[in-house]
């Protein structure tokens, strides 16, 4: 464990940090997408329905 920081010297530090932060922005957008698709948790669809609804209630 002591020469665990030898690894730097293969990897370019700057490059393995842009590449985790591309692959975690990535991997949010997936998940979103995926939470988006399921009709259950899809919170676009439903806060627009309300929207539709609100608009049709009468005033008081």
């Amino acid at each position: 464990m002591s020469k665990f920081y030898k690894i730097w010297l293969i990897f370019d530090p700057r490059r393995v940090f842009v590449a985790q932060g591309v692959f975690l922005f990535l991997l949010a957008v997936m998940i979103h997408l995926v939470v988006l698709s399921t009709p259950g948790l899809n919170w676009f669809e439903t806060a627009g329905q309300r929207a539709i609804a609100a608009q049709k209630a009468p005033a008081k």
